[in-house]
């Protein structure tokens, strides 16, 4: 059996140490980048089949990370982590080569069961539960964030809002 490759982008190094080390008993070998700006040193000479980026990342966001490994090699089989779940950004991460979009937390299992679906599932329940005024209003503080590259000042602009306003709800809702 050869070896599986993979690039943790995280930011969170204790998260990140731990996520390491499990994959490396996995058989894995495991490079880490802790930012965007990091990736570039850490592929020197290593070309990881996985990647599990943390879509919030200081400086340029996971997605801009996601963009970049997919361009760097189509085939890699990329999942994105987030405790900042939305539909918007789920969507966003798929359109720019990440296979697959999870949830913090997320373990081992959960990332390797996503790195292995290729194919929706087409039982997924259509009925589910109608969105709450408050899943609604966060979806949109949300891709306001994303469309203003997570800059506060002006996503609350944007949301007609004022900043302290914004930045109460985000500290209400772990941002990480």
């Amino acid at each position: 059996m050869s070896v599986r490759t993979l690039l943790i982008v995280e930011d969170d190094l204790s998260f990140a140490r731990a996520l390491k080390r499990s994959f490396e008993r996995r058989g894995y070998e495991v490079k880490h980048a802790p930012a965007y700006d990091e990736v570039g040193t850490a592929l020197d000479g290593f070309s990881p089949r996985y990647a599990v980026v943390d879509l919030k990342l200081i400086g340029p966001s996971g997605l801009d990370c996601v963009k970049m490994l997919h361009a760097q090699d189509p085939d890699m089989r990329i999942v994105v982590l987030t405790g900042f779940a939305s539909i918007a950004t789920a969507v966003e991460a798929i359109k720019l080569g990440a296979s697959h979009y999870l949830p913090k937390p997320a373990n081992t299992d959960d990332i390797e069961k996503a790195f292995d679906r290729t194919t929706g599932d087409t039982d997924v329940s259509l009925d589910g539960r109608r969105t709450s005024l408050k899943n609604l209003e966060w979806e949109r503080i949300h891709e306001t964030l994303v469309d203003v590259d997570f800059n506060i000042s002006e996503a609350a602009r944007r949301l007609g809002m004022h900043r302290r306003t914004l930045a109460r709800k985000l500290e209400k809702r772990q941002v990480k």
